[in-house]
């Protein structure tokens, strides 16, 4: 015979829980003449039986029913279930663990984040440490925040000898700047890389241009590209997040960005830079949209992770006057300015490839260029002229 304080220890239970245990008449103790309370053998085993049925998450009370009659089946198999998605949880949780400490892969964890909380995204990036220069490396890049160091160096050196940083044309952009109804007097160009926009910007106006961008060695080569050319006097660089401009409003009457706006998102980027846009000024943005109503399964694959938000020209165009603006024109980039950043691009990748094969930018990059050479009728670059209104 036990007391309930030596069953307790036996079992390693507390004394209250076995009286819960008696109260339930899952154990049957009885008083014997000094008043002590007392439990048999089979009271000590039945406690060891329950404490085993509990292991597979039944409660006490599924517990008693599976001492009194035959196992519930049914009753076992939800438990299983409920068990089986537990330990799923679990094992996604000490993936999450192990990835921030860098015993894992951080990628799809930060692409889901960005699609549930992107400005939470990019805040809790600022806390761990990165700029906002490498927060947004880190979200459209590497996106592995353990990784992104050794991911930028092999993605910087891939494209050190590369003149383009993105498709785009001399063409494309006198073409979309032809169609600004009156001559512009002060642009600001959103994300101008080396200046190869910027340039044909001052080619074919006389406006006073500053350039913006996060990439200082971006805005070193374009003031040497005007110097050059004799241009410098009609420059001002400013190398900052296009998130927080540092200028008046109003003070511009034309805002000039290719392939820049994705950075941020497009709708913020309407919102955010309206406000210094001249009254009756004009914006001019390009972004990557769907060319086709039924792209392939590959196509969708590979921009639902590099850009979720890619749109019809249809749905920009919403997005486009909700924003207060009026298109005054769009039209598709050309395909030569597709190819003006592709060729390249795969040529370097080619010349790289016996030494960087095993580079995570490198098959990113590889893998980019195939999916962008393959697909490439299914979307592609659009140009957006718009007025403020």
């Amino acid at each position: 015979m036990y007391k309930i304080s030596e069953l307790a220890k036996e079992v390693g239970l507390s004394r209250t829980a076995l009286l819960y245990y008696e109260k339930l008449k899952l154990i049957i103790g009885r008083r014997l003449a000094n008043g002590y309370r007392v439990y048999s053998e089979l009271d000590l085993q039945r406690v060891r039986l329950i404490q085993q049925l509990q292991l597979g998450g039944l409660t006490l009370k599924e517990c008693k029913v599976c001492l009194e009659s035959k196992i519930d089946k049914a009753l076992v198999k939800q438990r299983l279930l409920a068990l089986d998605e537990e330990i799923a949880q679990k094992q996604q949780a000490r993936n999450l663990l192990a990835a921030i400490v860098g015993e894992g892969d951080l990628k799809s964890w930060h692409e889901r984040l960005d699609k549930l909380a992107p400005d939470m995204h990019l805040d809790w990036l600022r806390t761990q440490g990165f700029s906002d220069k490498e927060a947004l490396r880190l979200k459209w890049l590497s996106k592995d925040m353990n990784d992104h160091e050794l991911y930028m160096q092999d993605f910087m050196k891939v494209f050190q000898t590369l003149e383009r940083w993105g498709p785009g044309s001399e063409d494309d952009t006198k073409h979309a700047l032809s169609l600004i109804p009156k001559p512009p007097s002060k642009i600001l160009e959103i994300g101008c890389g080396k200046g190869l926009a910027t340039t044909v910007l001052a080619q074919c106006s006389q406006a006073q241009i500053t350039a913006i961008d996060n990439e200082q060695p971006a805005l070193d080569r374009l003031i040497q590209r005007f110097a050059t050319q004799g241009l410098s006097t009609r420059l001002e660089t400013c190398c900052s997040n296009m998130a927080e401009l540092p200028f008046s409003p109003e003070s511009f009457d034309l805002i000039w960005s290719e392939g820049s706006a994705y950075i941020i998102g497009v709708e913020t980027a309407l919102t955010l830079w309206r406000p210094i846009i001249k009254n009756q000024g004009y914006l001019m943005i390009s972004d990557l949209v769907w060319k086709t109503n039924s792209p392939s399964d590959q196509s969708i694959e590979y921009w639902s992770h590099q850009y979720p938000d890619i749109q019809s020209v249809e749905t920009r165009i919403k997005q486009i006057k909700k924003a207060g603006y009026q298109v005054i024109a769009n039209f598709p980039q050309s395909k030569a300015a597709w190819l003006n950043y592709y060729n390249p691009l795969a040529e370097r990748l080619n010349e790289l490839e016996p030494e960087m094969s095993d580079s995570s930018a490198f098959k990113d990059m590889t893998n980019e260029v195939n999916i962008c050479t393959k697909f490439a009728d299914e979307f592609g670059y659009h140009m957006f002229v718009l007025a403020k209104v």
